[in-house]
């Protein structure tokens, strides 16, 4: 069985697959502090709970904050006896290209993104992850990576505006009834929904017109679902897009050693 690690700024999701679906998915703060036996105390926490005996044999990692990455990797050396996959990284053959500036790193869950993207719904895409950051990943007519946008996520959008001025509430992110607010909570709100409702289409058709053809529009991530209450943004979307990912590079690494 494998265990799939998607470790992002603020959250970190393991995912064991048996091969045909993934059994159980959960999910804990991002914290590069924590040892690789805190890690197992976890997650032999939640299997026992929820009684899902599972046999280990490969792990693979995705991971944007780099200092996670070494307690990963003895977590799965010590405690499931394999060497994980991690994206990014020596060792990990992804299956598609990347073509972006020379010296220039792309982020492990934007190439994770781009494959599971590829692998399920074909080549011309945009990927829109709703994280930490909001981010826009292009692909192309073969499966490359190409490319993209980075904005600020929604959630650090609104914390950033409740940090930065005293008057103003840190409020939850939802539809507002109307957009012109008549209160506080109610105008941040419009702002920030209506805001990146157009940050989205103007992205998005702007990257069509750049990349002159047809392209389909994926979103994976929380907030997705709200966004596309108000208008037709996406194609289509999918919670469980990264992990899928993770599940191909794996098996492409695994045929390919």
């Amino acid at each position: 069985m494998l265990l799939a690690i998607d470790c992002g700024n603020t959250n970190t999701v393991f995912s064991i697959w048996d091969g045909e679906r993934f059994i159980a998915t959960w999910r804990t703060s991002t914290e590069w502090q924590r040892t690789a036996d805190q890690y197992y105390v976890w997650l032999s926490t939640l299997m026992h709970f929820q009684k899902i005996e599972a046999d280990i044999t490969e792990v693979i990692v995705s991971s944007t904050v780099p200092r996670v990455v070494f307690n990963l990797r003895v977590f799965a050396d010590r405690y499931f006896n394999t060497r994980p996959i991690v994206v990014g990284k020596d060792g990990c053959v992804l299956p598609v290209d990347v073509r972006v500036d020379e010296g220039t790193a792309v982020g492990p869950d934007r190439l994770v993104n781009t494959v599971a993207g590829y692998n399920l719904y074909g080549g011309d895409l945009i990927v829109v992850d709703f994280g930490t950051a909001t981010t826009f990943d292009v692909v192309d007519t073969d499966g490359a990576y190409i490319g993209g946008v980075i904005a600020p996520g929604v959630n650090l959008s609104l914390e950033a505006l409740h940090q930065a001025a005293a008057a103003l509430p840190h409020v939850d992110i939802t539809k507002p009834q109307n957009v012109i607010g008549t209160n506080t909570v109610a105008c941040m709100q419009s702002g920030v929904f209506w805001g990146y409702i157009g940050l989205i289409k103007e992205i998005c058709a702007r990257i069509k017109a750049e990349h002159g053809r047809d392209m389909k529009v994926i979103s994976t991530g929380g907030l997705a679902p709200l966004f596309q209450q108000a208008e037709a943004l996406f194609d289509e979307f999918n919670d469980d897009l990264t992990m899928h990912g993770l599940v191909v590079i794996n098996e492409h690494n695994r045929k390919n050693i």
